[in-house]
């Protein structure tokens, strides 16, 4: 699964404490299919950028990926060289070429067991790329809510800035969206400055 994030460097963003509960914003939904389809055609029929436009779009596409290893075997090792071709996913003489000092991806993505591997590997290389985890019963969302909560307590813990949980999705096919809200708003952990990505 790719998972993707845009990265801020050094900058402070308010805090966003979420907002109440509004059934409204779900009912007063209503999708255009024709309009939808015509758009995504026209996309599709677009001229694709050329040159410096196409290295330049690549190159930022590369600044916001989450690089991701999440194999049931995984070892330090593997996140070790993860970790350092996250720091340095394009090689130096493109990136010279390029005019580019250096390129980082937007983060580096493991199970809440390996974020204690990736700090280390971060903090060897000087590295400061984020730390994302899937938490929270990824990839099915379907362990109990308190589970869930204290995974995804345990991953900030251990020292992820980010948190990709999964929502409930037995929740969405049932309509019951304010306890979905609930269950979302359980997980964010408001206390902790962390980006919580929902999929």
């Amino acid at each position: 699964t790719l998972l993707y994030t845009i990265k801020f460097e050094n900058i402070m963003l308010e805090r966003n404490n979420g907002t109440s509960f509004n059934i409204d914003w779900i009912e007063d939904i209503h999708i255009n299919t024709p309009a939808v389809v015509r758009s995504a055609n026209e996309v599709k029929g677009r001229r694709p950028l050329k040159k410096e436009h196409q290295a330049a779009w690549l190159m930022k596409a590369v600044t916001v990926i989450d690089l991701t290893t999440l194999a049931g075997d995984d070892t330090f090792c593997n996140v070790d060289r993860l970790c350092n071709y996250a720091k340095n996913p394009v090689r130096k003489e493109i990136l010279n070429k390029l005019g580019f000092d250096s390129l980082t991806v937007g983060a580096v993505c493991v199970y809440p067991n390996r974020v204690k591997d990736v700090c280390q590997v971060m903090k060897r290389l000087d590295c400061h790329i984020g730390i994302a985890s899937v938490a929270a019963g990824f990839p099915e969302g379907q362990t109990p809510l308190e589970t869930r909560v204290r995974e995804v307590e345990l991953a900030v813990k251990a020292g992820a800035t980010e948190i990709d949980i999964v929502i409930n999705r037995t929740l969405v096919l049932e309509g019951r969206w304010e306890e979905l809200y609930n269950e979302v708003s359980c997980q964010s952990i408001f206390e902790y400055r962390i980006h919580l990505q929902k999929i």
